[in-house]
């Protein structure tokens, strides 16, 4: 829960830096992955809670179509910010840039990691603190594998 929190309070201060540019249309419009759909709703609440400015609409489509509308262009009929679960593939830059859209990546978080075992297999019974020590030996950063 720590973890989010952190996540909410950037996103948080991400979506207040930039409410200006939402004014003509008096709210945020927020599109992207269904993957961070439910953390941005929650951030989007918590800052409408605040009273400054009118809770962000958010709009599950998907990081792909996210991308599309967010490249649209700018102005009140586009929209503001995109949540995505991957990096901009870089033909969704092209459209951007000819659209005069420039983005600008703020990483808050990183997708769960699930693990499974095979009913027909042997169990695999690992503490928390091996997950943990296992996870740290191989840590990415920006892409590239740590040691």
């Amino acid at each position: 829960m720590k973890n989010f929190l952190l996540t909410a309070s950037a996103a948080a201060l991400a979506l207040a830096a930039s409410a200006g540019y939402a004014a003509a249309r008096d709210q945020i419009q927020i599109v992207g992955s269904s993957t961070v759909f439910p953390f941005t709703t929650a951030v989007a609440e918590k800052l409408g809670q605040s009273g400054k400015i009118k809770t962000p609409v958010v709009e599950s489509t998907g990081t792909g179509g996210g991308m599309k509308l967010f490249c649209q262009g700018v102005g009140e009929n586009t929209a503001d910010f995109t949540n995505a679960s991957r990096a901009i593939k870089d033909s969704e830059l092209k459209t951007c840039k000819a659209n005069g859209v420039t983005p600008v990546e703020i990483k808050v978080g990183f997708d769960g990691i699930v693990l499974a075992n095979s009913k027909a297999g042997t169990v695999v019974d690992l503490t928390k603190e091996q997950i943990f020590k296992a996870l740290a030996k191989n840590v990415a950063v920006d892409g590239k594998v740590v040691p």
